[in-house]
């Protein structure tokens, strides 16, 4: 796993924490949770391929 996709899932849980703050703070708090889901949604789908990776890898050390 490469250093970089730490630093992306980094910087977008400091996007939508800014996010989140600034919305909080003028008053639309019904949109926080959906930043927050879509931060997470976007974090999700960016692991995606590793996750696979490494049911593949789990799966050929057992041979199933």
């Amino acid at each position: 796993m490469d250093i970089d996709i730490i630093f992306k899932i980094a910087a977008i849980g400091i996007i939508v924490a800014v996010i989140n703050q600034i919305l909080t703070r003028s008053g639309r708090e019904e949109y926080t949770m959906v930043i927050t889901i879509a931060g997470l949604i976007i974090v999700l789908m960016m692991l995606l391929p590793h996750i696979s990776a490494l049911f593949r890898y789990i799966k050929s050390i057992f041979d199933i």
